[in-house]
């Protein structure tokens, strides 16, 4: 489909043109409805497809998109609204999946503090709106069908009257609908308090009332240490077996300084970001969008402009023409397709990894990875066995 721009009726359109024919109604059909007769079909240059009529729509296609939509004059108006969507559920999924990933970074460094003040909220705020939308994306496409899509109300409007609070009535997607959305705009509210001040609150808290806890190092002294591996490795467990009911509290301060500004100015920069990139982020997914569109065009013009003109030629002079258009359809399609939007496509995906999914999870700090070496375990072997 990509190469060549057309795609593959594997499983059969779900739509029949011939159920549209007043022929195949009774007569009580045919005065209360409008359907086709020959002299219809020959004057008209466009014909619409009724799926209230019997017969017309049979069901959804199976997996991707109905091949009779190619034949569309709606098809981009169509498939444009379907990519959009698609673009943004994929893009609330993966940036919710980063947010879980750094729930084990927080298991791994013993900080579960972290966990119910920083990423329970960031989860909270992202689902309760931006998860609220998908499922209102899937709940209009599965509950309204082709007979009903005339009533079927907009997402958009929906969305934006969650946080207007319209004062007359709407059509609504589902009963108790304005209860639901007061429920989910509370809870966003009580969790964006949680995520500026819990965290920096609580250490705080620890800092006064808990004194640390006496994180000490009695009985050993590090004298020396043969690589940073070795410094990871003591960094990642407790110096002391009987300091490991400690506080997970006390490994984001030391006794000796305790600068709550400084820690509260860096929490505050971080929801900040947070809740501002969850509308960033998420409308910066609709990269694939654009991306999908620019392709199909491309590969819409290529196939009009070469193969359809070498096609409708007469057979005199067609087959003699068909052979360099085929060529040129070819090499247009492997270097502008192919390697020029397939290179435009990886960068973008590789820009969405970087900025929008690991910002949830990857802080760049940390101890400096070194590889491994034979010559600094030698090393520490030798000064074992001395």
């Amino acid at each position: 489909n990509d190469c060549f721009s057309k795609s593959v009726n594997l499983f059969g359109s779900g739509w029949n043109v011939s159920a549209m024919y007043s022929s195949s109604h009774a007569p009580a059909e045919r005065r209360r409805m409008v359907l086709w007769n020959d002299s219809v079909v020959r004057r008209s240059r466009v014909l619409q497809l009724d799926p209230s009529v019997p017969g017309v729509f049979q069901g959804p296609y199976p997996l991707g998109i109905d091949p009779i939509w190619n034949l569309a004059t709606n098809r981009l108006t169509f498939l444009n609204s379907f990519k959009m969507k698609m673009s943004v559920i994929l893009g609330i999924i993966h940036m919710t999946f980063g947010v879980i990933l750094g729930i084990f970074n927080h298991l791994h460094f013993r900080k579960k503090f972290n966990i119910y003040l920083v990423s329970v909220p960031e989860l909270l705020f992202m689902l309760c709106i931006f998860g609220y939308l998908i499922f209102m994306i899937v709940y209009k496409w599965l509950v309204y069908s082709a007979e009903t899509s005339r009533v079927a109300p907009s997402i958009l409007i929906e969305f934006i009257n969650m946080f207007l609070f319209p004062a007359s009535e709407t059509n609504g997607l589902y009963a108790g609908q304005e209860h639901v959305q007061r429920l989910l705009l509370a809870v966003t509210a009580l969790s964006v308090p949680v995520l500026f001040l819990g965290k920096p609150l609580f250490l705080l808290w620890l800092h006064n009332g808990r004194s640390c806890f006496g994180v000490s190092r009695s009985g050993y002294t590090l004298i020396r240490k043969d690589s940073e591996e070795e410094v990871s490795l003591l960094g990642s467990q407790d110096i002391e077996e009987g300091n490991n009911q400690m506080e997970d509290g006390c490994r984001e301060m030391t006794c000796e300084e305790f600068n709550f500004g400084e820690i509260l100015m860096t929490q505050v920069i971080h929801s900040i970001e947070y809740c501002l990139g969850c509308i960033s982020n998420t409308a910066s997914y609709l990269r694939l969008w654009a991306l999908s569109l620019a392709h199909a065009q491309l590969s819409d013009v290529l196939w009009t402009m070469l193969v359809r003109v070498g096609l409708r030629v007469d057979t005199t002079y067609g087959v003699l023409l068909l052979l360099p258009v085929i060529a040129l359809f070819a090499v247009l399609t492997i270097f502008i397709l192919l390697i020029m939007e397939g290179l435009s496509a990886f960068l973008h995906a590789i820009r969405l990894h970087w900025v929008e999914f690991q910002n949830k999870f990857y802080i760049g700090a940390g101890t400096k990875f070194v590889p491994f070496s034979f010559r600094l375990l030698s090393s520490k072997f030798s000064d074992d066995v001395a």
